[in-house]
């Protein structure tokens, strides 16, 4: 029995395909180093203009963390970068509404380890937690954030899981702007590492 034209069409252009669907398997696979990760991030999160930031500062540049960490390839490899960042005593991750969220479950996905959800405010319906997610009392957390300008929010979020029970072991964020979010964090107690600064981002 012969095989139909159409057939043998179908599988040709099949075959014709699949070094160049292996090579996009290969591509989404491969990682980035941590300087084209950094041009990644400033690439698609820098605007330049006249900004508001949340802490009432006036600034010439913003760095949308949702441009960034809404991108699959750049969360990949920021969710492998907080991984090797967990220290032993660490069980849980926690990340605050809204923007470190997808931080969190990266973190979560590449470690292994689960994680919780700080909420800005406790909700009037439900639980009303303000940490959502499983949290025993004495747990170590490590919390993970986007960018950091003087760490106000941040330390709501230190707070909140300290009185749900929780040893926060540090915080570890993406983007440190340079302008007060260490000595901040620091003065409370809190240890603060950045996976990057805005000067590591090229941003001037």
């Amino acid at each position: 029995m012969q095989t139909g034209g159409g057939e043998s069409r179908r599988l040709g252009l099949a075959i014709e395909a699949l070094p160049l669907t292996l090579g996009r398997a290969a591509q989404i696979v491969g990682g980035m180093t941590r300087e084209e990760l950094a041009k990644r991030i400033a690439d698609v999160s820098l605007l330049r203009g006249e900004f508001t930031l949340r802490s009432g500062r006036k600034s010439n540049y913003y760095l949308d963390k949702y441009r960034f960490e809404t991108q699959p390839d750049v969360l990949r490899e920021l969710g492998k970068m907080f991984a090797e960042r967990i220290s032993p005593a660490v069980n849980r991750i926690a990340g605050a509404e809204l923007g470190a969220v997808s931080l969190a479950a990266a973190a979560s996905m590449a470690s292994g380890k689960p994680f919780v959800i700080v909420r800005n405010q406790k909700k009037d319906y439900g639980t009303s937690k303000l940490v959502e997610g499983i949290l025993e009392a004495g747990d170590t957390v490590m919390i993970v954030e986007d960018v950091l300008t003087t760490g106000g929010q941040v330390l709501e979020a230190v707070k909140s899981l300290e009185q749900a029970g929780a040893k926060v072991d540090k915080i570890v964020a993406v983007i440190d702007r340079m302008e007060g979010a260490r000595e901040n964090i620091e003065k409370a107690g809190v240890k603060l590492e950045a996976l990057f600064t805005v000067k590591e981002l090229g941003i001037k």
